[in-house]
């Protein structure tokens, strides 16, 4: 990440949208450095933490977030639909793990509190299920036995916030690129068949506290079929792109891609080339844990082989021209 925020950085831009925030750890690292930021996400879970990281300012709500938390991580658990589904149909969570986070996030939905405050208590509550879950990261599935850190007990912190403005939206990456204009843009779309919401779907679950109809033996939301992104789709993830690129405002660019995207690298170069002066330097790193899931069927049985243990990550840098340069 350190080298994506100099690459942003650089030029000393004074706003910055990233069109795919995701975590937020690129717009938490720009804010810090005294960028104004906006931040987009199509995914419920990903806006809670831009609003926390992002939009939420320290000078306002720092010591409300310290009252509220502390108030929030004394409450004992209440077990319902959340831990029937994510501790017992399935087992991303111990149950008394499951039973605290449900009653925490149900205290928080009858707080009615101010989108900055709930934001923040949303991302701490998120953060401390996410390090007690039982997964290696992701929740295309659970592990067959409990990992150790599951026994933990769940615990809240109060997030890192930073002071100053930002501002954080829920939409589609193309109605943002159209809306919002900055100095630099940092793009990072989804590059494959793996969706982030299905990567993500207990934490999109337990921010919306929706009770969704889920199906498979890893209690997926049934909008994880229904709400399919064009970028996860071979035959439209180049078009969803170049409908971007197109739209998006903004001097500079910065777009990271990977070499096993469904855009072949050529033709990111060529969609890159049409907005300006192109920069290009790939640097190679271990895959992720989860290229080995799928070697083993559920019974523990042998089905493949691994991929390729490395992968490159491609990080561009547009210098944009023309009427496109318009922040």
């Amino acid at each position: 990440m350190p080298r994506i925020v100099r690459a942003v950085l650089n030029g000393k831009p004074r706003t910055a949208l990233d069109l795919f925030s995701g975590t937020s750890r690129v717009g938490h690292a720009l804010k810090r450095e005294g960028v104004r930021v906006h931040a987009n996400d199509h995914n419920e879970y990903a806006h809670v933490l831009a609003g926390c990281y992002v939009a939420a300012d320290a000078r306002r709500w720092q010591v409300a977030a310290e009252r509220l938390i502390a108030e929030l991580d004394r409450l004992p658990g209440r077990a319902g639909w959340f831990t029937e589904t994510y501790a017992v149909r399935s087992r991303y969570l111990q149950p008394s793990n499951a039973a605290r986070a449900e009653a925490i996030r149900a205290r928080i939905a009858a707080l009615a509190l101010p989108p900055g405050l709930q934001a923040v208590a949303l991302t701490s509550l998120v953060e401390a299920a996410d390090r007690v879950d039982s997964t290696v990261g992701l929740q295309m599935a659970y592990l067959k036995a409990w990992s150790a850190r599951s026994a933990q007990p769940l615990r809240l912190r109060v997030p890192e916030l930073l002071a100053g403005e930002g501002s954080a939206s829920c939409l589609d990456a193309i109605e943002a690129a159209e809306q919002f204009e900055a100095d630099v843009a940092y793009l990072d779309p989804p590059y494959n068949q793996h969706s982030y919401l299905g990567n993500y779907h207990v934490w999109e679950t337990l921010v919306r506290f929706d009770e969704p109809e889920v199906y498979g033996v890893a209690c997926k939301r049934a909008d994880v079929r229904e709400r399919g992104s064009a970028f996860n789709r071979r035959g439209s993830m180049e078009r969803a792109f170049g409908a971007v690129l197109e739209r998006v405002r903004a001097r500079r660019l910065v777009v990271s891609f990977n070499d096993e995207g469904y855009l072949s690298l050529e033709r990111l170069r060529e969609l890159l080339a049409a907005r300006g002066d192109v920069r290009e330097v790939s640097v190679e790193h271990p895959r992720y844990i989860g290229h080995r899931l799928g070697v083993y069927n559920p019974q523990g049985e042998k089905v493949g082989t691994p991929g390729p243990s490395r992968n490159r990550e491609h990080l561009f840098v547009v210098e944009c021209a023309g009427a496109f340069a318009r922040a």
